[in-house]
């Protein structure tokens, strides 16, 4: 049985590969074999869905990094530098999110949100808000720049400007 959760991954991975547009029930029914009946068992319609899937990407993309990083004892930046560079949705998803909420109130609240609690966890972990910030701002930058930096040079973009080469 597919799980409101499948759902809303597979919206993840559809926004991630084509934009908010294509975020469709048709898309997300094809996309899992399913039918719209299955869609409206867990939501009233597509506006209420693309809520729910702009919660699901806050909570995966920063929640739940910040939850692993408290959880582990030690270096929490470093904790979060994996979860970052970790393979996965990465700078698609976060274009894609960041293009939608161009054109749309509700996803532009969710992304100045999202921005300030990153901001804010880093400024906290860091025990500096400009370090917080420079930091934020090359993970945002190399997610921007066409192609975006891969892990290790994205890696290596975070250790310059943390001071330090492993």
């Amino acid at each position: 049985m597919v799980s409101k959760r499948d759902w809303l991954d597979a919206g993840l991975t559809l926004l991630a590969e084509q934009g908010a547009p294509a975020v469709t029930i048709e898309r997300l029914t094809e996309r899992l074999g399913l039918s719209k009946g299955s869609f409206y068992h867990h939501f009233r319609g597509i506006g209420g869905y693309r809520t729910a899937l702009l919660e699901h990407f806050e909570a995966q993309r920063t929640t739940r990094f910040m939850d692993e990083a408290e959880r582990v004892r030690g270096d929490r930046l470093r904790t979060l530098m994996k979860l970052v560079l970790a393979p996965g949705p990465g700078p698609e998803l976060e274009i894609a999110v960041r293009a939608w909420a161009l054109q749309d109130a509700e996803a532009r609240a969710v992304q100045e949100r999202v921005d300030r609690t990153r901001a804010d966890y880093l400024t906290e972990v860091c025990g500096d808000a400009e370090l917080g910030q420079a930091l934020y701002l090359v993970v945002v930058g190399a997610g921007q720049v066409v192609p975006p930096l891969s892990g290790d040079r994205l890696k290596s973009a975070l250790e310059l400007v943390l001071g330090r080469r492993s």
